[in-house]
């Protein structure tokens, strides 16, 4: 905490008394009498402001104010910020507080009012949504403080030039961790998919549930507990989960004021972790017309936290995404059968078509799983009534545009490709199904 030399204003309430007071000597120009009585009126009215002047100036640190926020924000998400206010004045103060916000949001007027008593303290909370990643300095909190005459105000500055560095979304990382932790999974969103196949992992013995697969009755121990007891196999362990991110031009469109790129590297440290949770080997490669970063697929504990630095540092610019880089990249550098994430946008068939014989040499050594965008205004677009025939007539191109985006699943099905087709805002939980799906069905 950082306190500077204070300042002092003149309050509204003392402009009126001086502006009254120049009107009674304005008079005392017509009678002596209301010039003598202005004389008087100025006597009092300055001791009564050299009485708030010593109120306020008694006490070196009559009010303390700090800035309370975590280490670091979380790109995407509501993260509150606390002000902390201590009242260590002798009478009840009134108080003004503004907090200079980083220059990224855009706020002016923020501001707040109070009266805190003596000896007291109290918390302001408000919450910052951040949409991009990187620094974000934060000025100064300044405190306007005055006494119950309110004739003039003290100014502290607390807290200057704090900086705060904005990550990939690890507040929507640790809701997804503390669900997969206690098997709630399923309160998040996620579907329960029921296992195809059997794993060869045996996990342990438990009791018969209504849904359980009844190939998997343990007999034995079904006849020593007198009740029907099951086998439990876990998913398969330690298999390479690559999210490959795409940061190219087609991923700067935005939504709710952050880029697409932005939700893909949420969702990839989302999908990271769960795979670290799941006692998979997580990794990331990024990638525009060269490769950007390569976190290679490793089950170490400091693995999560390299990621979430690779994907922190990422820049991007508006050049086009070179997917035969990628591939080549992939196969000289991923030896182990893996399955890929990528994260990509495609707007039309033919853009895809462009890339798709390198997804399908990708392909047939991996376990490709393309996922791309909804175009969420182009659905506002058609689920509107048109009224007229210029509307009609966007309705049919946004109808167009529409099932392109089905045709290119569609096409990606063909050629033996998964594909995930998700609005941003759901990203994460499509992914993280995606995931546990082919978990389940035993391909991964």
């Amino acid at each position: 905490m950082k306190l500077k030399i204070p300042e002092i204003y003149f309050t509204l309430r003392a402009y009126a008394i001086i502006a009254g007071l120049v009107v009674v000597y304005v008079l005392g120009f017509l009678d002596l009498f209301f010039f003598h009585a202005a004389n008087i009126l100025a006597l009092l009215i300055l001791l009564t402001f050299i009485g708030d002047a010593v109120l306020l100036f008694v006490n070196k640190t009559g009010i303390e104010a700090k800035r309370i926020a975590a280490v670091k924000l979380s790109n995407g998400d509501e993260n509150v910020v606390t002000i902390q206010l201590q009242n260590n004045y002798g009478f009840t103060a009134n108080i003004g507080v503004t907090d200079e916000i980083p220059i990224q949001f855009q706020v002016r007027d923020f501001a707040r009012r109070l009266r805190l008593e003596a000896g007291k303290e109290t918390y302001l909370r408000y919450s910052l949504r951040p949409v991009e990643r990187g620094e974000y300095h934060f000025g100064a909190i300044r405190v306007f403080v005055s006494s119950f005459l309110k004739l003039m105000e003290r100014r502290y500055s607390f807290d200057q030039n704090a900086m705060l560095p904005v990550y990939p979304s690890f507040i929507q990382m640790r809701k997804y961790e503390l669900l997969a932790i206690h098997n709630r999974l399923i309160t998040g969103g996620i579907k329960k998919i029921r296992r195809l196949g059997q794993t060869t992992e045996f996990d342990q013995i438990k009791e018969y549930v209504p849904g359980d697969d009844i190939r998997t009755i343990n007999w034995k121990a079904t006849a020593r507990r007198d009740k029907l007891m099951v086998n439990k196999y876990q998913d398969e362990k330690s298999q390479p989960v690559y999210c490959l991110v795409d940061m190219g031009r087609n991923m700067k469109m935005p939504f709710e004021k952050m880029a697409l790129l932005d939700y893909a590297i949420n969702a990839s440290l989302v999908i990271s972790n769960i795979a670290h949770i799941k006692s998979d080997k997580p990794g990331l490669i990024t990638f525009t017309h060269e490769i950007k970063t390569h976190i290679k697929a490793e089950r170490r504990n400091s693995q999560m936290n390299r990621i979430l630095e690779a994907l922190y540092n990422q820049e991007t610019n508006y050049t086009e995404s070179d997917f035969s880089t990628l591939y080549m990249h992939v196969k000289n550098h991923v030896n182990q059968r893996s399955l890929l994430l990528l994260f990509t946008n495609f707007e039309s068939l033919s853009s895809l078509k462009r890339q798709l014989k390198y997804l399908r040499q990708l392909a047939k050594n991996h376990l490709l799983v393309v996922i791309f965008f909804e175009n969420t205004e182009l659905r506002k677009l058609l689920d509107k009534n048109a009224d007229n025939t210029f509307e009609i007539y966007y309705k049919a191109i946004a109808e167009k545009f529409e099932l392109e985006k089905r045709l290119i699943t569609k096409e990606l099905s063909a050629c033996g490709i998964q594909s995930v087709y998700t609005s941003p805002q759901n990203l994460s939980v499509n992914t993280i199904n995606k995931y546990l799906e082919l978990k389940a069905r035993g391909l991964v």
